[in-house]
């Protein structure tokens, strides 16, 4: 039985590697533009934001939760970052505050999910609404814009010919894989998703552990902010609206269940690659933004009847 689920965990990984590379050889016979180093860099460096933001919602999805406020959260992130950069703070000091505010947005979550017995969806929505209204009132609807080189150097430089942020993202899926399958954190992730009473009788202490993993999720949405807002020149307070969708999308696809327990980061690496091979191609071939989002919904309903078929063939 265990051989049966290890083939069929690795099959569905297996399954999405191909199909990334069945979509590459697509776009590549129908447009000369899109198999070229300086496309390929330009599809990496897109995927950057949803892929780090998807690793948090890796955490929280693997433990049968959802989190719907991560892209309000990346949005205030984003001008509290602004802020502080604008008056003048040291650019480690901007740095830090952008994560930790996005920490502090997790852990409200994770809080009100663990301690406040609140349902996920309607934590995180109304999460959603007071991170996106904090961004608006705090800048007063106006973008905050204008910063100096070493900032913009986060998402417009190269090391080694590489965009800063593609290694950026590299490292954090190194750390993350690291915490997620050599830590107690990660093994607890995986037992809470897996079966929550029964790791709570163990010993565990639940409440804190879904609660790293909210917090966790917030401060990867903050870090993600410091991309988009480098990227930018410019901190929106309404940036960010839909890429929770893109990142829970980057999540399923790459073979993460919605009903918890199952889960690698490799995968929603490669389900990010997918987004961001849609688009990318997509775009390359003239298609209409109104189709892509037909697309990319069928792409993830499509995961999702997958993600069904194979636990039902499980049990």
């Amino acid at each position: 039985m265990r051989l049966n689920n290890l083939w069929t965990t690795n099959a569905r990984q297996l399954g999405t590697f191909f199909g990334l590379l069945l979509l590459i050889v697509f776009f590549w016979i129908w447009t000369p533009y899109f198999l070229t180093i300086s496309n390929l860099l330009n599809i990496a460096q897109q995927t950057t934001i949803n892929a780090i933001i998807a690793v948090g919602l890796t955490f929280v999805i693997i433990t049968a939760g959802i989190d719907l406020s991560v892209g309000s959260i990346m949005a205030f992130s984003g001008v509290v970052l602004a802020s502080l950069l604008k008056a003048d703070q040291p650019l480690i000091v901007a740095l830090i505050g952008g994560v930790l505010t996005g920490g502090l947005c997790g852990l409200v979550n994770g809080t009100l999910i663990s301690y406040g017995k609140l349902p996920p969806f309607i934590a995180t929505l109304g999460m959603m609404s007071v991170a996106r209204g904090a961004a608006l009132l705090y800048t007063d609807g106006r973008p905050i814009s204008g910063f100096s080189a070493d900032f913009r150097f986060i998402s417009n430089g190269e090391i080694l010919h590489i965009p800063v942020p593609v290694l950026l993202m590299v490292l954090i899926y190194f750390i993350a894989h690291f915490i997620l399958t050599r830590t107690k954190l990660g093994r607890y992730t995986y037992a809470i998703g897996g079966n929550e009473l029964a790791t709570m009788l163990s010993g565990v202490n639940v409440k804190m552990i879904k609660t790293v993993v909210y917090t966790l999720g917030g401060m990867l949405s903050g870090f993600a902010a410091i991309l988009l807002t480098s990227r930018l020149n410019s901190a929106q307070p309404i940036a960010g609206i839909m890429y929770e969708l893109d990142a829970i999308a980057a999540a399923v696809i790459g073979g993460t269940s919605l009903v918890g327990g199952e889960g690698k980061l490799s995968g929603t690496l490669i389900g990010a690659l997918i987004m961001g091979v849609l688009r990318n191609g997509l775009n390359l071939l003239g298609v209409s933004s109104f189709i892509q989002q037909i697309v990319i919904g069928s792409v993830i309903i499509c995961a999702v009847l997958i993600d069904m078929s194979l636990r039902k063939n499980k049990s």
